[in-house]
């Protein structure tokens, strides 16, 4: 059977593979589309599970806000490259799944990538994409908020701020945000900060005030005074915000009559371990091999 240029256009926009790939599927399948679609989605499967272990700490974050203004979610789509970032199909993707993640009930990156997307799966199409672009490709996190108010906030593609409130307005939630994407607060107050991080911070205080020669009392109250200054640094609530420094978010919140209920910070590649390659090194390597 020939292979027309129309079975292989019908092919490319189904599977969004390249044409040459398109046509030689094709002949191998004498022509048969539905076959060729998934000896391609079986070989894209292929090409995914030898990239898994590339690691992929590019990327970027994709954000989503319902109509309403009540539910407000964001994704982190990792790549290897900043090239592939810029894909029009890695952007597109991310988009969709974001879209997703707002619309199901999917609460972790797992779920998400279980849940349907098109005809498949999540997965499916991170696979078939990764077989496209030639890249590791992961979906490594998902945040939702839900909330009387949401608010967002991306700076470029690589970080993004969701933010939940009771009273204030969109634009308030906004701010909030902006601020949280500058400042890096740990939590919204003192109630959530980690115990132990305290104690942490206690116990080297106590060792550098004890070397002053100071009186115990005197002691106790800089051990004290350190404290209070960390947690304003570290907490929401505490900090001067960013618009106005002469007034701390929490005075803002006050003045809306808003309280925080919430918030999520994503940056992409925090927490992943880069491997810095040297390229001439790796071109060396490979001709050694040749």
């Amino acid at each position: 059977m020939s292979i027309t240029a129309a079975m292989v256009k019908e092919l490319r926009e189904r599977t969004g593979s390249g044409m040459m790939e398109c046509k030689k599927t094709l002949v191998e399948t004498g022509g048969d589309i539905e076959q060729a679609i998934e000896n391609m989605r079986k070989s894209g499967m292929a090409k995914a599970d030898k990239k898994a272990d590339r690691v992929a700490a590019e990327g970027l974050i994709g954000v989503q806000v319902n109509a309403d203004a009540s539910a407000v979610a964001m994704v982190e789509v990792n790549s290897e490259t900043d090239f592939v970032a810029k894909n029009e199909d890695f952007l597109a993707f991310t988009h969709n799944v974001a879209e997703l993640a707002l619309n199901s009930e999917a609460a972790d990156a797992e779920a998400l990538l279980a849940t349907t997307m098109g005809d498949g799966t999540v997965d499916e199409a991170r696979r078939g994409l990764i077989a496209v672009i030639g890249e590791n490709i992961t979906v490594r996190r998902v945040a939702k908020i839900s909330a009387p108010v949401v608010g967002a906030y991306q700076h470029g593609t690589r970080i993004a701020v969701l933010v939940g409130m009771e009273g204030g307005s969109t634009e308030l939630a906004r701010d909030v945000a902006m601020h949280i994407a500058a400042s890096k607060p740990v939590c919204v107050d003192e109630s959530g900060v980690d115990a132990s991080l305290i104690e942490k911070e206690k116990a080297i205080f106590t060792a550098q005030a004890q070397e002053s020669g100071k009186p115990a009392e005197i002691i106790e109250k800089m051990i004290g005074g350190r404290i209070n200054k960390l947690l304003k640094e570290i907490t929401l609530l505490g900090q001067p915000f960013v618009k106005n420094p002469d007034q701390t978010v929490a005075q803002l919140l006050k003045e809306a009559g808003a309280t925080v209920t919430g918030f999520t910070r994503f940056e992409v590649g925090e927490g992943v371990e880069k491997v810095e390659a040297d390229f001439a090194e790796e071109v060396m390597a490979q001709a050694k091999g040749a």
